[in-house]
């Protein structure tokens, strides 16, 4: 037989919680666990224990109990009787997510599942937005026998096991008198109704897998990463319930020039040497296309030119970002003897640069530095 756990451990709260708490952990719990959010085999198991736990440590008299008593003040779980023990937990989820967690749940209309597309997009396209069209393989209600999962011409028939209800009902005695307990029909599933004869083309199940184009627009000033929801666009519910929603995950090629942070892109201008001493006019490129940069002279490596407004556009909200054009003054490496003749020449005419006067002071700096300042 397998042993509960403690109700306060279930939920992660102390024994002496207050009333808020409980419900504050159960909310964020239940929504965790609850099947249509978590798909993983064990989350329907632990979203019970979660409902089971909440339901006797939100009410006052049931918490005394169970304070005194420990499970036995509960045994036969989801049941009737005991002033109604276990009818309200549907009606407590209900008022949370909108949805019950009753057996009568197996009958009502779900949501079908949300599926994923990652869309690769270039810079440019994510700068500026864009429209692609996708293709996604999706559920659809099964086009024969349009979700009803019988051949044509057939019904569904009455589960002799639980004769039509879908619950199973087993009564148990307690010290505190008779408890019914209420589960599913194993046989149907809690549908009340089992298929003899499945159409051939779902194999019973009343959907049937499909490849559909989906055009998918791209707003202007998405990012690697960003996600776009369509909704209704994944595969269909389950017993008329809704269908479930398409994400359409983006992955922004690197540029070969820019470089984005927010919706600021630099770039990287290479000048030489003469070119940063004595100044120059330099076309650029940008998004827009080329633009005009004067450089002044004796301009530095690693300055920084900002052309406003020359950026990404901001996703929602009106203007743009701003290009940021940083200076790489590049060092000749392959020099022929006239060249190097010549800048032997200039060089004679600079001068020396010369040392801080206070040379000890300079290097007990340095020193401090390579110690790590102790």
């Amino acid at each position: 037989m397998t042993t509960k756990r403690d109700y306060y451990e279930v939920l992660g709260v102390n024994r002496d919680a207050s009333a808020s708490e409980i419900k504050k952990a159960y909310r964020q719990l239940a929504f965790q666990y609850h099947p249509d959010h978590n798909q993983h085999d064990e989350a329907e198991g632990r979203f019970k224990e979660i409902n089971e736990a909440y339901e006797v440590l939100s009410n006052a008299e049931k918490r005394d109990m169970y304070d005194r008593f420990g499970h036995t003040s509960t045994q036969g779980g989801w049941s009737q009787g005991f002033d109604g023990f276990g009818s309200g937990l549907g009606d407590i989820f209900e008022s949370f997510f909108g949805g019950g967690t009753t057996s009568t749940s197996h009958k009502s209309p779900r949501r079908g599942s949300d599926l994923r597309y990652d869309l690769t997009i270039s810079f440019e396209e994510a700068a500026f937005g864009c429209e692609k069209e996708i293709e996604i393989v999706r559920s659809e209600v099964c086009s024969v026998c349009h979700g009803l999962r019988t051949e044509q011409g057939t019904k569904p028939e009455k589960c002799s096991t639980c004769n039509g209800s879908g619950q199973i009902r087993r009564s148990q005695s307690s010290i505190f008198g008779q408890f019914v307990n209420v589960t599913a029909c194993p046989q149907c599933q809690g549908e009340g109704t089992v298929i003899t004869k499945p159409c051939k083309q779902c194999q019973g199940t009343g959907k049937e897998s499909r490849q559909r184009k989906v055009k998918v627009k791209v707003p202007a000033g998405v990012d690697h990463g960003s996600n776009i929801r369509f909704s209704g666009e994944a595969n269909s519910g389950i017993r008329g319930g809704p269908a479930g929603n398409l994400y359409v995950s983006l992955n922004v090629k690197e540029h070969d020039l820019f470089k984005r942070e927010g919706d600021d892109i630099y770039f990287d201008l290479p000048v030489n040497f003469t070119q940063a001493a004595l100044g120059d006019q330099i076309n650029i490129p940008s998004l827009n296309g080329e633009l005009m940069l004067n450089i002044p002279k004796g301009t530095q490596t690693d300055h920084v030119f900002r052309f406003k407004e020359k950026g990404v556009p901001h996703l929602r909200k009106s203007g743009r970002g701003d290009l940021l054009v940083r200076i790489k003054v590049v060092t000749p490496q392959n020099l022929d003897d006239y060249q190097t003749k010549l800048l032997r020449q200039f060089d004679k005419t600079l001068g020396k640069a010369t040392m801080p006067t206070d040379k000890k002071g300079f290097f007990d700096k340095i020193g401090y530095m390579f110690r790590g300042g102790e």
